[in-house]
């Protein structure tokens, strides 16, 4: 549940993958709710232009990055870098909780391009036994796309299950792979000892264009 001590402004963002529903406060962003992509015949070109196409003139400081975050990520991936992640203001996020430490932990370790199973983000969050727990926080997760939960497979390699459905997880995850391989950016190492992320593997990139047949 939001506080209601924030007043929330919402912003609508036409991408690639469907219309992005986006709320925020002057403090910070607190949801981005994803749509059911059904087919991927209802998915734009990758280098088509994202618009805001509603409340544009209403947007705070944190939707205001986080639409041009969301530009970048789907039209011009080199220039994330240089780009703020906006600040979180949703409940869940500012709770000293498990679900928190993994979401925190997937947005700060698992890069573009990258993917963890379940079981490596638990331990990467510090309990090598909470791999159901981390499922359960990528299913809470309220900022979607940029807590990257997209990025958390199947150990078996293959997708699995997704807010905005499983079309959207492979696009999302073929995306990425097809932008590093343009090698536009290079791995960040991740802290000595710890598990690493691992490329997005090929059962899930070629998941999406057996769909488009």
């Amino acid at each position: 549940k939001l506080e209601i001590c924030c007043f929330l402004k919402h912003a609508v963002l036409l991408s690639p993958v469907g219309k992005l529903q986006i709320s925020g406060c002057e403090t910070g962003l607190h949801e981005i709710k994803l749509p059911k992509m059904s087919s991927p015949n209802t998915c734009l070109e990758s280098s088509a232009t994202c618009e805001v196409c509603e409340g544009a003139e209403e947007m705070t400081e944190p939707l205001k990055q986080c639409t041009a975050w969301l530009r970048a990520y789907f039209c011009e991936p080199a220039r994330m870098a240089s780009l703020p992640v906006p600040a979180f203001h949703h409940p869940l996020l500012r709770r000293d909780s498990f679900t928190r430490q993994v979401l925190w932990t997937l947005l700060r370790d698992v890069k573009f391009g990258e993917a963890v199973s379940y079981k490596q983000l638990a331990v990467l969050a510090g309990n090598s036994r909470a791999a159901r727990a981390v499922g359960g926080a990528m299913r809470s997760n309220p900022i979607p796309i940029i807590i990257p939960c997209h990025r958390v497979i199947c150990s078996s390699g293959q997708s699995g299950n997704y807010g905005g459905g499983n079309l959207m997880k492979e696009w999302l995850l073929s995306h990425e792979k097809l932008q590093k391989e343009n090698s536009w950016l290079v791995p960040a190492s991740l802290s000595p000892g710890s598990p690493r992320a691992s490329p997005v593997p090929e059962t899930v990139f070629y998941v999406f264009y057996l769909n488009r047949s």
